[in-house]
């Protein structure tokens, strides 16, 4: 079989041409931490509410000892619980999703918050908000005839208000455990 000495060229060319897009991709992707989601943890939808994480009282906005901020969502046939979660600007904040019926897609219009809630596994995505203001949580996956009505709300305050409101209810926190102890 013999390869004209051009259409060898070409294919060599071409060759060359996916390999140099294959490496710029993965040279950004290495630089700039773009990978595939790798957090599959697993849950069982039938008992969601049994869960100590996704519990009912343990749904929101939650900050953990090193001061990250998570949120906890349920996603379910045709709402988001909780329905409102206040949260700071300029902040990391970590996602954490279950659905406990269906799949469902979740969608923040104007940041970088989007994913999919696959019944069984837990969604975790961070994002931050730019600036203060109200956020809309839609569902962007068709789930069912009340679909049009699954949404949620974020509003974002200022870092300072935030940080002013944290330090209200830590010394509320302490006052009330103080006035606990007094009364033992």
């Amino acid at each position: 079989m013999h390869i004209d000495p051009l259409e060898k060229k070409w294919v060599l060319i071409s060759l060359g041409m996916v390999s140099l897009f294959i490496s710029i991709i993965m040279v950004d992707a290495l630089l700039h931490g773009v990978n595939a989601p790798s957090n599959v943890e697993t849950i069982d939808s039938r008992k969601i509410h049994l869960s100590e994480e996704f519990a009912e009282d343990n749904l929101g906005v939650h900050i953990e000892e090193n001061g990250d901020i998570t949120v906890r969502m349920v996603a379910g046939r045709y709402a988001f619980f909780p329905k409102q979660i206040v949260l700071p600007a300029e902040t990391k904040v970590t996602f954490r999703w279950v659905s406990m019926d269906v799949l469902h897609g979740v969608h923040m219009p104007m940041t970088n918050m989007s994913t999919m809630i696959v019944p069984g596994y837990v969604a975790q995505v961070e994002s931050s908000f730019p600036r203060p203001g109200e956020y809309p949580i839609l569902c962007n996956e068709y789930c069912g005839l009340g679909h049009d009505h699954m949404w949620s709300k974020a509003f974002v305050i200022d870092k300072e208000e935030w940080d002013a409101s944290i330090a209200e209810q830590n010394t509320t926190s302490d006052t009330t455990a103080d006035e606990e102890s007094n009364n033992e």
